[in-house]
């Protein structure tokens, strides 16, 4: 399993360096994680987990769209960007409207890659890692505390991922 992770380089992540440079790695590496545990799929991505949860890949890819959206463009970078799957009448949208349409399929990839470039972008000219934001939920954060939080929230929902594409087709991996 882990020549899988090795050739992938997923577990290539700098181990001395820069704090940027080791935070982006490790975030890397998430995001990689879970495209390789969509890849392959279409329609089996909205497969649901078990009744009553709403949890599918599909779901954690507009989910993880949100995130990066909500705290590198939204926070960080301060744009007025409205959210791309939920809304305040329907807080859970991201996982309820997964479903297996081939439009639904597509506009969550390019959402999730759109966003994923525009953090990229951002950490990558950011000053240093303590830029500062503003957020409703947990008042001030910096760019250090964002990766560290993003790191946290891609490896908790890409154990889900193991556990739903093992679900859909057998397939495990690191």
């Amino acid at each position: 399993m882990f020549v899988e992770a090795e050739r992938d380089g997923r577990l290539n992540a700098r181990t001395t360096g820069g704090e940027r440079e080791m935070l982006a790695d490790f975030l890397t590496a998430q995001r990689t994680t879970l495209e390789m545990k969509c890849a392959g799929l279409q329609s089996e991505l909205s497969r649901r987990s078990v009744a009553p949860s709403t949890l599918s890949l599909l779901g954690i890819v507009r989910h993880l769209a949100e995130a990066e959206r909500r705290w590198f463009r939204c926070v960080l970078a301060g744009e007025e960007a409205p959210p791309l799957f939920v809304s305040d009448t329907r807080p859970d949208h991201d996982f309820e409207g997964a479903v297996p349409d081939p439009a639904v399929i597509a506009g969550a990839w390019e959402a999730w890659r759109a966003e994923v470039e525009f953090a990229d972008r951002l950490v990558a000219g950011a000053p240093d890692l303590d830029i500062e934001g503003a957020d409703g939920w947990k008042g001030k954060v910096s760019l250090r505390w964002v990766l560290i939080h993003m790191v946290e929230e891609y490896a908790r929902h890409n154990g889900h991922a193991d556990l739903l594409r093992e679900r859909i087709d057998g397939a495990v991996g690191v």
